[in-house]
């Protein structure tokens, strides 16, 4: 018998103080039964860096082809691609002819390997690509509950997040931005 995903309920209270973008996000999460609590919580923080209209969620791991997060637009185009950890260059460079924007959000303790050995063939793509502190993510992951109420603030390249667990504060640096027209 195939597991089956866990489901997570998030209240979050976003403040982007980057984009002026200030929200009341009502989320539920699906996580795979493959996936640990650090990739998924990296996906809920890339979520939240790019909070807009049509932002959903993918199949996630059960759907190879799938990004993790993406934006549809109301004619069916894809207007950006976002990738949840160490993703293969050929993925991404599918993703960059798909979509009109793509971003990569890295996260794991191997990230500054796989970033070594893949730097100069991501140069080469239209295709902004950052990577999370490790341990941060790991002791945002460690607030993790079926059901949370929390708070998001976003200033510069960190995000400062209060649960009733604890607060913790994660950092990402930007390994390549692209211009976007």
């Amino acid at each position: 018998m195939a597991l089956k995903p866990t489901v997570y309920k998030f209240k979050i209270s976003l403040s982007d103080l980057n984009r002026s973008h200030f929200d009341a996000l009502n989320l539920t999460l699906a996580k795979h039964p493959s996936e640990n609590d650090e990739r998924m919580m990296t996906r809920l923080l890339a979520y939240c860096i790019n909070a807009q209209a049509q932002l959903d969620f993918g199949a996630g791991l059960s759907e190879v082809d799938d990004p993790a997060i993406s934006v549809t637009t109301l004619d069916d185009q894809l207007a950006l691609w976002i990738d949840v950890g160490e993703p293969a260059v050929d993925r991404i460079k599918k993703a960059t002819r798909k979509a009109q924007q793509t971003k990569v959000y890295s996260f794991n303790s191997k990230s500054d390997v796989w970033w070594a050995q893949g730097e100069a063939e991501f140069n080469r793509l239209d295709a902004d690509i950052y990577r999370f502190d490790w341990n941060e993510i790991q002791t945002l992951a460690g607030m993790l509950e079926r059901t949370m109420d929390f708070s998001v603030t976003l200033s510069g390249n960190s995000a400062y997040i209060a649960t009733a667990k604890g607060e913790c504060e994660v950092h990402w640096n930007v390994l390549q931005e692209k211009a976007h027209g």
